[in-house]
């Protein structure tokens, strides 16, 4: 007597959803991420030299990296989903549009599981790198001005008093010779600039007058001499801190659209990472689908 049965039976009524396709996907795309992404920063840093006008320009750089990453999500996200759909249960007596429906959102699923496992893994990270240097920017932006009126009056001992210091210097002032050591003379014509830079820039009357005075018992120079040398020299420090506020801006401005781009184009390579992920479970599902299995027959004698 020769029997013969199907070694496979499945039903309709098993769940919609094979969360085992699902996560086994999403750890081989999680995998292949890990690994793509991992390549692209040797390939980053072989690429990138210390030494000005030497390897790859930062425009390059740039653009490289929106491909590598475009790149690993279509791979490491398509992968994932063919794995999702391959492994998936077959839907017996399923109409076709909804067994197109459920292959897409296995791959869909697939394709958010991993990235939420790379989230946990890199995001905090990344964001770190993106937020610091927004940070950096914006701080080298609003200390500029401080930066350098500190380091013109860092020879004034008790410097840090500020104003407070600038008043007390305006106490002892008077016509006769300054009977002081250089590093007293310097320091408060230090805190003289470091109190003008530092508010609206403009040298009161009364101050330049007293500095030509100083530096004119010091130097043997006229009275008018000496005030031309200070207006020289004030005019070329108050352009020194104008032109480190500018660049400190044009800083904070390009770290600011070096966030927003990495973050827009970040967006866009994860959109395609889920389309792709999508696709080819439908594709790995039609083939899981096409699987012709073959009878085996049982000879019982």
């Amino acid at each position: 007597m020769i029997t013969s049965s199907s070694t496979l039976q499945e039903s309709s009524t098993l769940s919609g959803v094979s969360w085992g396709a699902i996560f086994a996907g999403a750890a081989a795309a999680a995998a292949l991420s890990l690994i793509l992404v991992l390549l692209g920063f040797g390939l980053g840093f072989s690429a990138v030299s210390p030494w000005a006008d030497s390897g790859i320009s930062a425009k390059g750089l740039g653009i490289s990296t929106i491909i590598w990453l475009a790149f690993t999500q279509i791979v490491a996200s398509g992968l994932g989903g063919y794995i999702a759909g391959r492994l998936r249960v077959k839907w017996a007596n399923m109409h076709g549009d909804e067994v197109y429906f459920r292959d897409t959102a296995h791959g869909f699923l697939a394709w958010a599981v991993a990235t939420l496992i790379t989230a946990v893994l890199v995001v905090g990270s990344v964001s770190s790198v993106v937020s610091g240097g927004v940070k950096a920017g914006a701080s080298v932006a609003a200390g500029a001005a401080s930066g350098m009126t500190q380091a013109a009056g860092s020879a004034a001992k008790g410097v840090s008093g500020g104003d407070f210091d600038y008043y007390v210097d305006s106490l002892f002032r008077d016509d006769r010779p300054v009977a002081v050591g250089d590093d007293a003379a310097h320091g408060v014509v230090a805190r003289i600039f470091t109190r003008t830079l530092s508010n609206d820039g403009q040298l009161a009357a009364e101050d330049r007058a007293y500095l030509a005075q100083l530096i004119s018992q010091r130097t043997n120079l006229s009275q008018a001499d000496a005030e031309a040398r200070i207006d020289k020299v004030y005019g070329d420090a108050r352009k020194a801190v104008e032109d480190a506020k500018l660049k400190a801006k044009q800083a904070a401005d390009a770290a600011a659209k070096v966030a927003a781009y990495t973050s827009l184009w970040t967006f866009i390579a994860l959109l395609i990472g889920a389309f792709f992920a999508s696709f080819a479970a439908t594709y790995g599902g039609r083939r899981r689908d096409a699987v012709v299995y073959v009878e085996t027959e049982h000879f019982v004698r």
